[in-house]
């Protein structure tokens, strides 16, 4: 489900009811792991997760000015 939402807040509270529980679930398990640095943002419609360019100045391979995407999570 892309989103329009400018937060990762805006993005949970705009999903449907039965499905806010299991993406927040998913965004604490990766909370809880992803490595030290790395950061969430809201990309592409989905909460995204980048490796910010202060870690990989280099960015994004297609576009150098956005930080290196690792996964990102769709309703």
């Amino acid at each position: 489900m892309k989103s329009e939402a400018l937060t990762v807040t805006e993005y949970l509270q705009g999903l449907p009811a039965d499905r806010e529980p299991y993406v927040t679930q998913l965004r604490n398990a990766i909370l809880k792991h992803i490595p030290t640095g790395f950061e969430e943002v809201m990309g592409y419609g989905m909460i995204t997760y980048v490796v910010p360019k202060s870690i990989y100045p280099d960015g994004y391979h297609c576009d150098p000015k956005l930080p290196l995407p690792f996964v990102s999570v769709a309703s």
